[in-house]
């Protein structure tokens, strides 16, 4: 069975539609369709873009890249290598050492998160003690705090926060002087003549 152009098109989504159906802004699917990393299926009779519904899904296949850390640009370079191969196996060798660079960035980041979570929590369990706070100053009295915390030294993160800050000394500016002040100066204070000598 032949389905019409008009019935085809019914099935098409609109950018718009697009748009909603990934949570992505009409201007990131221009995006997108500008660097080749989508193509509409057709345009309807009024010149809109129609996509097919299984764009939905490469949108998601976008966005599920760009959070392991790839740009728009790496992602355009991936399809551009894939699909420019001699062989099938060349390609895959090469998707699978882009693939392992990927995994090893994305370890070495899991484990600076780890590390960021750990000093959270230690902060955290140091400023539960404040709630306690058994000698209530303003907050320079915290700069050197001689209350239990239960751990030897300040969090880092705490500590960047609560060390005594340094003077600051704001810049000097060019004071404003008034026409009528050096005027009145001068009146006040008149210059004394030097007489020549014969």
């Amino acid at each position: 069975m032949t389905v019409a152009p008009d019935q085809r098109n019914h099935q098409l989504l609109r950018v718009g539609d697009l748009a909603r159906e990934t949570g992505k802004t009409v201007r990131a699917i221009h995006l997108y369709e500008e660097l080749g990393l989508l193509k509409p299926a057709s345009r309807s009779s009024g010149g809109f873009r129609l996509y097919d519904p299984s764009a939905v899904e490469r949108v998601q296949w976008i966005g599920r890249l760009h959070t392991l850390g790839f740009s728009l640009h790496e992602m355009r370079e991936l399809l551009r290598m894939w699909w420019s191969a001699g062989l099938g196996p060349e390609a895959m060798d090469e998707l699978r050492a882009l693939f392992g660079r990927k995994l090893e960035e994305t370890r070495e980041a899991i484990r600076k998160h780890q590390d960021l979570e750990r000093e959270l929590a230690e902060g955290l369990a140091y400023l539960e003690t404040c709630r306690q706070c058994a000698t209530p100053a303003d907050v320079h009295g915290c700069v050197n705090c001689t209350q239990d915390h239960g751990m030897h030294e300040e969090p880092a993160l705490v500590a960047g926060i609560t060390s005594a800050p340094s003077v600051r000394r704001e810049p000097r500016r060019g004071a404003l002087v008034r026409i009528e002040d050096i005027v009145q100066l001068t009146q006040n204070h008149p210059r004394e003549e030097v007489s020549e000598k014969p």
